[in-house]
């Protein structure tokens, strides 16, 4: 049950501070408690453990609580010490931890879903608990009455949640790839919009409430940035990453954005340089750049006398073009391409040496990573996954030391 304390070297990757063993099955979320040196995590063991750091350096369970059913999301609210747990079962606990972090106790039980819950949000000064399900809905349930306040269906499995406090608008992910904003409201609610991108199911969501920016990551490897303060559909796709993206943080004081996916990979975008918007992809019969066929254009393939070509699309400029027109590779960071992606020839040859200078630092959380948090004010992360280990990072090496003095300010 013990974490291995490490010291603080310099380098530009981030530095493993601790390590924490003890659960016997995944570690479904993991959180850090702001202000002290304090760890929550919920598990599919079943059980919620409260972890301080000890004078030795170490993290012990302070609090061990076994619930009826596996833990699948949590949300813990800092002022209050409430902590709102969902379960395998569908439903949703409140509990009320003591100043001291060594007891905590049930307040009561929120028949939020009918399945495994995904994601929750506590919302105190509307006095919500907010939740996604496998049962397709989204719910809102009154925490002074227990009362359900709301629920909204969709065609799959809600899968991740985020929510803007000051218009009470909900962002909901689900497996089918789109992105949800509802306009809740005490006992009813309406669809704003939907946002479609992805070509795999919504992993994580991130709501950046000051710049009006939404973060969202796929099964698909990606990540889509959705600008909607500007309100002109403006998107930017990152693709840096091997595996599903799992989850996100977007530091606004540095333009920076936090990332990590299923096969331990982190990323740290620099959201701070102008980027460009991906091209939509053309559709045509024919190869845009040398006009051959392809192979279902069976008139011009008569015509012509020729084979038909297979389609396929330039990454820069969206045209479709043959395999011969579109032979090589490039990397473009500006178009959130960070490793080599097709291009058409006269694209590579425009793309000169520092356009293909990377915009995003890639480092090895060497764990699968299902769940990761942090805290900005002292640049610190915690992640956790399905080898059952929870680890802390100190990440001010790769997002930099302003972060702690710069929110101080604040």
């Amino acid at each position: 049950m013990a974490a291995e304390i490490h010291s603080r070297p310099q380098s530009s990757r981030p530095v493993l501070l601790s390590k924490i063993e003890g659960h016997q099955d995944a570690v479904t979320a993991a959180l850090l408690i702001p202000k002290e040196d304090g760890v929550i995590t919920a598990s599919e063991d079943r059980t919620i453990r409260v972890w301080l750091k000890r004078d030795s350096g170490q993290y012990w369970p302070s609090i061990y609580h076994t619930m009826a059913s596996p833990c699948s999301a949590m949300a813990y609210h800092h002022d209050s010490r409430r902590i709102f747990v969902g379960q395998d079962n569908g439903a949703v606990m409140e509990f009320h931890v003591s100043e001291d972090f060594n007891k905590m106790n049930f307040i009561k039980t929120y028949p939020a879903h009918q399945n495994r819950v995904s994601a929750i949000i506590f919302s105190l000064a509307a006095e919500w608990v907010i939740s996604t399900g496998h049962d397709k809905c989204v719910s809102w349930m009154c925490t002074r009455s227990g009362n359900m306040l709301g629920r909204h269906f969709f065609t799959s499995w809600a899968s991740c949640l985020q929510y803007d406090f000051d218009t009470q608008y909900a962002f909901v992910g689900d497996y089918s790839g789109q992105v949800t904003l509802l306009k809740l409201g005490q006992n009813s609610c309406s669809v704003i919009t939907t946002l479609k991108g992805h070509e795999g199911s919504i992993a994580c969501l991130w709501w950046d409430p000051i710049q009006r920016l939404l973060f969202s990551g796929a099964s698909d490897n990606s990540i889509i940035m959705w600008d909607i303060g500007g309100r002109k559909g403006r998107t930017l796709l990152l693709q840096g990453h091997h595996d599903r993206v799992q989850s996100l943080c977007y530091l606004q004081l540095t333009r920076q954005l936090v990332s990590c996916s299923s096969d331990g990979g982190i990323a740290v975008w620099n959201m701070d340089v102008s980027r460009e918007e991906a091209p939509q992809w053309l559709e045509s019969d024919s190869c845009q750049k040398c006009e051959q066929p392809f192979f279902w254009n069976i008139k011009q393939m008569w015509d012509t006398k020729t084979l038909g070509l297979r389609q396929h699309h330039c990454r820069k400029c969206g045209q479709a073009v043959c395999g011969k027109c579109s032979s090589k590779r490039s990397s473009y960071p500006v178009m959130g391409f960070e490793f080599q992606v097709r291009v058409c020839d006269s694209c590579y040859d425009s793309i000169k040496d520092e356009d293909r200078t990377s915009l995003a630092t890639f480092h090895e959380g060497k764990h699968n990573i299902s769940h990761m948090s942090m805290d900005v004010a002292r640049g610190l992360m915690v992640t956790c996954g399905t080898d059952r280990i929870v680890k802390i990072w100190d990440m001010t090496p790769v997002v930099g030391c302003s972060l702690a003095t710069g929110f101080a300010a604040r």
